[in-house]
């Protein structure tokens, strides 16, 4: 961070706040419209996932929002039932910065997990998370309080904006990036928010999707 600290980081952003009420209003926009065009959508995936395997088709985790505050995000479920009983995985100070969440053949995934997964079309839920105001279509990826609560002062700097659907690191790897990478791509975006920088983050999310990069 060369110096400076997150109150100056924070005071940078401030001077944007026209740019991020830009930013809420197409979330506001873009989300509405997708939620009502989609709903079909939600309702078939939804009964597809409850015939697949046993458990609700919507998936509810906490995660840690802007300024360190935690919501509840909500997904498609691509797991078996009461599968976070079922990670072995422990994060600690040690490890967190090559920490890698997603393996290519967790056998946690349901056969619509997999689908799902690989299409993005788990994420379509958080279009509610966007209008409640817990996030935004583009922004660092929230992370789960067992990380956070790791957070340096520099990986803190991840909690400046909202989170997003979409982001600098989701286009740049997604699943094959560690934790390490993933904050740094997060860090990047925050000291370099823009709305050109969004925008041309919104196009590259429909390549990465289109080609499934990174998603297992």
């Amino acid at each position: 961070m060369a110096g400076i600290t997150l109150k100056e980081i924070e005071n940078s952003l401030s001077k944007k706040r026209f740019q991020f009420a830009i930013k809420r209003f197409f979330d506001v926009i873009i989300s509405l419209i997708l939620l009502i065009v989609l709903s079909p959508l939600f309702l078939i995936l939804a009964i597809w996932i409850k015939i697949d395997s046993e458990g609700e088709a919507i998936f509810r985790q906490t995660r840690i929002g802007l300024g360190g505050k935690p919501f509840t995000i909500y997904k498609f479920r691509t797991m078996v039932k009461n599968a976070d009983k079922l990670f072995n995985k422990k994060v600690e100070k040690e490890n967190l910065k090559n920490f890698v969440f997603q393996d290519k053949d967790d056998p946690r995934i349901t056969r619509s997990g997999k689908f799902l997964r690989k299409t993005s079309l788990d994420e379509l839920p958080q279009l509610i998370n966007i209008l409640k105001g817990d996030m935004s279509l583009i922004g660092p990826r929230p992370e789960i309080p067992d990380i956070v609560n790791l957070y340096s002062d520099y990986e803190r700097i991840r909690l400046l904006v909202k989170p997003g659907v979409s982001g600098l690191a989701q286009v740049n790897g997604r699943g094959d990036l560690d934790v390490g990478q993933t904050i740094e791509y997060d860090v990047n975006y925050v000291m370099n928010f823009s709305l050109w920088l969004d925008f041309k983050i919104f196009l590259k999310t429909f390549k990465v999707v289109f080609m499934r990069e990174g998603a297992y």
